[in-house]
């Protein structure tokens, strides 16, 4: 039999198929090497940018004081630069008077440093100070724990309610243990320090205002 002719029909449609085919291919994004070739045609690695060391906005200057978590109240006597390793990094020097020692702080690390605190925060620590102390009955080795914490914490609130609590109301040395009375006298020291950095008077009339919140002025009046 005779070969039916193909007729233009059929050729279009043909065509239109070849299109959408065509138009189906996805195109695949090309894949750009980053290694840079020489003249000679040897191929070199990208070189990479060494990022800097992160460094926080100094918010202290020279003379100020400021609080050390571990140590407490210290004076900034200088802000410094030296080179480490070929990295120049700039630190603060504290002078901590109450245990006579010298800091040196970066200062890319000095969210570990306070501003002293203001006048409304004593008043309330005042308030802390006059209010009943918390009667734990946990053991004495886990509560000393959770008082050096506090100690330790750089926390003013948290260091008045060691003092509250730790207090007795008595001269005689008996009714508290050796542990006791250094984990006292290291919070009382602490917080007198930072009391007379803002308030500004002598130590004498910092004792007086604490002692008479804590309800000690008895003790000392009655020990002279």
């Amino acid at each position: 039999m005779p070969k039916k002719k193909k007729t233009k029909k059929t050729k279009i449609l043909k065509k239109t198929k070849k299109i959408k085919s065509k138009s189906k291919i996805k195109l695949e994004p090309k894949v750009i090497d980053k290694k840079t070739s020489s003249p000679s045609g040897e191929e070199k690695p990208e070189i990479k940018k060494v990022k800097k060391q992160p460094t926080e906005k100094r918010i202290y200057n020279s003379k100020d004081y400021v609080v050390y978590p571990k140590h407490g109240v210290g004076k900034i006597t200088s802000i410094d630069k030296a080179s480490i390793g070929g990295i120049e990094i700039q630190f603060y020097k504290i002078f901590i008077e109450k245990e006579k020692l010298t800091l040196t702080v970066p200062i890319n690390q000095q969210s570990k440093l306070r501003h002293i605190s203001s006048i409304n925060q004593i008043n309330k620590c005042i308030s802390i100070l006059k209010t009943k102390p918390k009667i734990k009955r946990t053991m004495w080795s886990r509560r000393a724990q959770e008082y050096d914490q506090k100690i330790n914490s750089g926390k003013i609130y948290e260091l008045a309610e060691v003092v509250k609590d730790l207090n007795k109301n008595t001269d005689i040395i008996a009714d508290q243990s050796y542990s006791e009375r250094q984990l006292f006298e290291k919070a009382y020291e602490r917080l007198k320090s930072e009391f007379e950095a803002v308030l500004k008077v002598s130590p004498e009339d910092v004792q007086k205002k604490m002692d008479k919140a804590l309800g000690r002025v008895q003790i000392s009046e009655t020990s002279v």
